[in-house]
């Protein structure tokens, strides 16, 4: 008899029956445990678990496509949950745990939760008085003790597994994913599974990914980068994903993975190059690279102590990167290359070329993707992976997604004719000064960056004479170099900078922030995305003083 032939795929949850059924054996997921030790789920291990919570969760009767919240850090089981959710028969609303109580609330109950997963936290008391009483709350493995949380493995030793497969078609629903918000507005996108298919699927194309490659998950998967990137790409390919137990084991984590392929945020890079860089002083490790026998040692020794040896592609998204940054790991032989893309479109849009990288642009148009400017520049891109609107919310649907089915990103861009991009600002970023010029942040912050005291910087000028830019040094880059060293060093880069800009964009001074800016305190967003009407709205009262001081260099 010939063999049956099998579903075509069309979505990650199909895609996952096929892996369990190939190399039901192979380790799928590795989760270390913070002593030292780690746990390693199959594939089949991984389709069981999931399989017995789906049982519970269609145990429940909730109607066909409820939406179940998951509420953790990155774990394996959070990936799991997911699968749960998909093979019930409902949707995924992750919920990013660096939000407040008030904000989980308002997503849970804006998203019409009806059940929501919680799992590893280290704010849980924080968190807890934002989860509607009357769901049912249900504990990852690594989640908090809490008598109203109901135990994963007490719900999987009372469930056989559910033994029916479901079929999700292309249009459905897959999840709901409510934005990290640098505006303060949360919006829940709805992702079909043939957009995030059709994103991850193209991404596996461009970075020949295989079952043999390692992935390690650290930024949120609540985000959909991370979601895309980690758990819909490995769930297609069949990669291997290594979780991280916490910052401080970071490195550790990453060296026991040895990934094949990464993804890490702009100060992701700028910290790992840091910590290269206390330990070895710029100008000698940039001779020792240029030196034809040595160089090449001694950059593979760097990578390795990171856990970077096996990086066959790197990719920096979620905000703009220094080119001399991207630069640095190239002459270590990573290829670091920038991606461009939203939550609105799963991620997929633009990304840099390896063998093609042009200065100051991020790259090209990904497989699919048409692009254009508005005529004010404003970036318009169309493509399957487009999402298929604002939950609840057809007024900005119908803002953001034209009649002709391109999504309006709100960033300001320039195309050349290759067909690069370059992001010029956010349109709503845009301010004006009191002498009524019209000023772009962005690229005069993405300068500042290349400094190598400056980890953060945020320019505002909105009715004052001149703009001013607000920064963050860098502890490790400062380390034993005296303030005055410091200041003389920011001032003569600030008359550099000047020269450089028009008149209206010229700064009149960067002040150094002491306040810390963290994810927890509301600065940065989860992907550690400056929220500037926060920093905004913290300096107001100063701004215009600091502004008519008279010095170049303020110090809060």
């Amino acid at each position: 008899m010939a063999e049956q032939a099998r579903p075509a795929i069309s979505s990650a949850l199909e895609a996952f029956y096929q892996r369990e059924l190939a190399h039901p054996d192979k380790t799928y997921l590795v989760q270390p445990l913070g002593d030292g030790s780690v746990v390693s789920y199959s594939w089949a291990q991984v389709g069981d678990q999931a399989r017995r919570m789906a049982a519970y969760l269609r145990s429940l009767q909730f109607p066909a496509s409820s939406h179940i919240a998951l509420l953790s850090r990155n774990c394996a089981h959070w990936i799991i949950a997911d699968l749960a959710i998909w093979m019930a028969g409902h949707v995924s609303v992750p919920v990013y745990p660096t939000l407040t109580a008030d904000s989980v609330r308002q997503v849970l109950e804006h998203s019409d939760c009806r059940a929501v997963f919680v799992g590893k936290l280290e704010n849980w008391q924080q968190l807890r008085g934002g989860l509607p009483e009357q769901l049912p709350w249900i504990a990852l493995p690594l989640g908090p003790e809490d008598a109203h949380l109901l135990p994963w493995q007490s719900l999987i030793d009372a469930n056989e597994p559910w033994t029916q497969t479901h079929r999700v078609a292309p249009t459905d629903v897959a999840t709901i994913i409510y934005t990290s918000g640098t505006s303060g507005i949360a919006k829940g996108v709805m992702l079909s599974f043939a957009s995030m298919y059709y994103a991850a699927n193209n991404g596996l194309r461009l970075f020949t990914i295989s079952e043999d490659d390692r992935l390690l998950s650290y930024l949120p998967l609540s985000n959909v980068a991370e979601r895309q990137f980690v758990e819909i790409a490995s769930l297609l390919s069949g990669q291997t994903v290594y979780f991280v137990h916490s910052a401080q084991t970071f490195v550790e984590d990453n060296r026991r993975a040895r990934p094949t392929v990464f993804f890490g945020v702009p100060r992701i890079w700028f910290k790992l190059q840091q910590s290269v860089l206390q330990k070895v002083p710029a100008g000698l490790l940039n001779t020792v690279l240029a030196t034809p026998l040595l160089g090449p040692r001694v950059a593979r020794r760097v990578l390795e102590r990171l856990g970077f040896d096996q990086i066959r592609y790197a990719v920096s998204g979620a905000a703009p990167i220094d080119d001399q940054l991207l630069l640095w790991y190239h002459r270590l032989g990573m290829s670091l290359v920038e991606i461009y893309g939203m939550t609105e479109n799963a991620g997929y849009s633009h990304l840099g070329r390896p063998k093609r990288f042009k200065s100051g642009w991020i790259g090209l148009p990904n497989p699919g993707v048409e692009c254009r400017l508005s005529g004010d520049g404003e970036l318009l891109v169309r493509s399957p992976a487009n999402m298929l609107g604002y939950y609840k919310d057809p007024v900005r649907t119908a803002e953001t997604l034209d009649e002709h089915g391109f999504l309006h990103t709100g960033d300001c861009g320039a195309i050349d004719n290759e067909g690069f991009l370059r992001i010029t600002g956010r349109r709503k970023d845009t301010f004006k000064t009191s002498k009524g010029r019209y000023v772009a942040p962005a690229p005069i912050e993405k300068r500042l960056h290349a400094h190598p005291y400056i980890e953060q910087a945020c320019v505002v000028g909105t009715q004052l004479p001149q703009p001013i830019a607000l920064i963050q040094l860098s502890s490790a880059s400062i380390e034993g170099v005296s303030p005055v060293r410091v200041e003389e060093s920011l001032s003569a880069a600030l008359l550099e900078l000047n020269g450089q800009l028009n008149r209206q964009e010229q700064l009149a001074c960067v002040v150094v922030i002491s306040d810390a800016w963290t994810v927890e305190n509301g600065f940065l967003t989860p992907t550690l995305k400056l929220k500037r009407h926060v920093v905004e709205a913290t300096y107001q009262d100063q701004l215009e003083y600091w502004s008519v001081s008279g010095r170049t260099v303020v110090v809060q």
